[in-house]
């Protein structure tokens, strides 16, 4: 019977929690892994049960060391899954033996609930039922199928509006009215899944971002249903109205009168149209309409390990930063420093390109400039605020000395670049912590320190790369001047290129760090 709910999709800020919570924790299977079909610098997950049935999936949008979000009307604020009635007690024994925290259980029209949170906050129920199945239930090592997880019970939505937002439930999902209370409105689809919605009159509303629940799929039994429901919503003016083909599903979006974002996707063709039943979700796939290098732009997405499977634990810095593990590691590591406005995203195409077989921690600047990241302020275009670098330089000296015990780094097989404003945060830091920084390459650079120290860098090497066209260019002979005369090693070289970066700084930089045997 195609009815209900397809799959539910959340924001998450942290992948390998996210990972180890739903697929550890609660034994959900990844099916499926994925850069995103809007942004392929976003990783896509989706857990389900055995075969990633519909009604099973949960799925998450990654925005790895993203800002959280607001939990409002206009928004699902909790979802729950279904397990046996009588699984209850193992599931309250295995969160604390895991250490979650739950709530209850609870009855929640007569069905016991245990309440918990996820890694982001979500509010996560386990909810004994006797008649929600699964045709796949997916067993695990510590659980055994008849305790495991057998797929959505079902989401509640937050809304200014509870009438209208149910009504557009009954009226286009196949839906109908059960039971309520003075604040809720119990939806059931012919599936047996169930949509709480909420009265949240007088709340606030709600703002997207990580630890929020991003919408919710309702099942349509084929294209025709799709393309028929867009038409009914179209001629009822209910909105944007989006369709596309997902791939493993083809579906519209839509915004209920409420302001939740509603999905409404198709069971075909399903997960295993890429991948067979025994290795679902052990592959990364990006969307064939994104075209190009697909290797460089896979190294901007998170990397995570499964349960039970060696990893590099990423630990809490002074920096927020993204570390990207090659696939033959040679013991060098690559510190990348981004120019104003870019993340720590922004370089770890660049730096894998430069050092293959390095590993990449790239940095996130703790300024900003009208929203955007910078390592230090500026006061004006040429004028830097003196107190704000030093405090950053001295911020990022003790990150780089913690990075030592945290990942086993070696600073003498260590090589430190940056471009533009993350350039000059390494001069700044070499200058005013000289000796830490041994070895690195400054991209379209400028001195930001006045007065300039005096200060011991013999032993230092260091790589200047300027443009031919960059309106700063000017400025790089003196930051030469100023490191010969500090003792260091330089070597300058001026690419025909301006303010931005590419292929020619990326020849320059392997040349040069192979003529120096890293």
């Amino acid at each position: 019977m195609t009815s209900g709910i397809h799959h539910i999709t959340l924001i998450t800020r942290k992948v390998q929690a996210n990972v180890d919570f739903y697929a550890g924790f609660l034994g959900l299977r990844l099916v499926k892994r994925t850069a995103g079909f809007e942004d392929a610098d976003q990783l896509h997950l989706i857990y389900g049960d055995a075969t990633g049935s519909p009604g099973s999936l949960v799925t998450f949008l990654v925005w790895e060391d993203g800002a959280p979000g607001r939990v409002g009307h206009g928004q699902p604020s909790e979802i729950g899954f279904a397990i046996a009635a009588d699984s209850i007690g193992f599931w309250l024994t295995r969160a604390l033996r895991y250490g979650v925290a739950t709530t209850g259980p609870a009855a929640e029209f007569g069905e016991p609930v245990i309440r918990l949170k996820d890694p982001d906050g979500v509010i996560v129920k386990l909810v004994g039922n006797s008649t929600v199945t699964t045709p796949a239930p997916y067993a695990t090592p510590d659980i055994p199928a008849g305790d495991a997880i057998r797929r959505l019970r079902g989401a509640t939505i937050l809304t200014e509006n509870p009438d209208g937002t149910a009504a557009f439930v009954v009226r286009h999902f196949g839906y109908a009215h059960a039971e309520r209370t003075d604040t809720i409105q119990r939806l059931v689809s012919q599936s047996g899944d169930i949509i709480d919605v909420r009265d949240a009159g007088g709340f606030w509303t709600a703002a997207p971002g990580t630890g929020t629940i991003d919408h919710i799929a309702f099942r349509a039994i084929d294209e025709t249903a799709v393309n028929d429901l867009q038409a009914r919503l179209a001629a009822e003016d209910a909105g944007t109205i989006a369709v596309h083909d997902r791939k493993y599903f083809y579906s519209l979006y839509v915004r209920e009168p409420g302001g939740t974002l509603f999905e409404y996707a198709t069971d075909a063709p399903g997960m295993t149209v890429d991948e067979d039943f025994e290795t679902l979700g052990s592959r990364l796939f990006v969307p064939e309409h994104f075209t190009g290098d697909h290797g460089a732009r896979l190294v901007v997405l998170p990397q995570f390990s499964m349960p039970g499977q060696e990893r590099l634990t990423q630990r809490e810095l002074p920096f927020i930063h993204r570390l990207h593990q090659p696939e033959r590691p040679d013991g060098s590591t690559t510190f990348l420093l981004h120019g104003s406005g870019g993340n720590e995203t922004s370089l770890l195409s660049l730096g894998r390109q430069m050092m293959p077989n390095a590993l990449l921690i790239a940095l996130r600047g703790r300024s900003t400039e009208e929203g955007a990241p910078r390592f230090f302020r500026r006061l004006a275009a040429m004028s830097f605020d003196q107190k704000d670098m030093a405090s950053e330089a001295e911020a990022l000296a003790a990150t780089i000395e913690a990075t030592i015990p945290a990942y086993g780094i070696d600073l003498d097989k260590t090589v430190f670049i940056g471009y533009s404003n993350g350039a000059n945060m390494l001069i700044a830091t070499m200058l005013l912590h000289p000796g830490l920084i041994r070895k690195s390459v400054l991209l379209r650079m400028m001195n930001p320190l006045d007065p300039v120290p005096d200060a011991d860098l013999s032993g230092t090497s260091i790589l200047t790369v300027a443009g031919a066209t960059d309106p700063y260019a000017s400025y790089a002979p003196a930051v030469d001047e100023i490191f010969r005369q500090s003792g260091a090693s330089v070597e300058s070289v001026t690419v025909n290129s301006g303010h931005d970066i590419g292929d020619g700084d990326t020849q320059v930089v392997r040349h040069w760090l192979q003529a120096a045997g890293t």
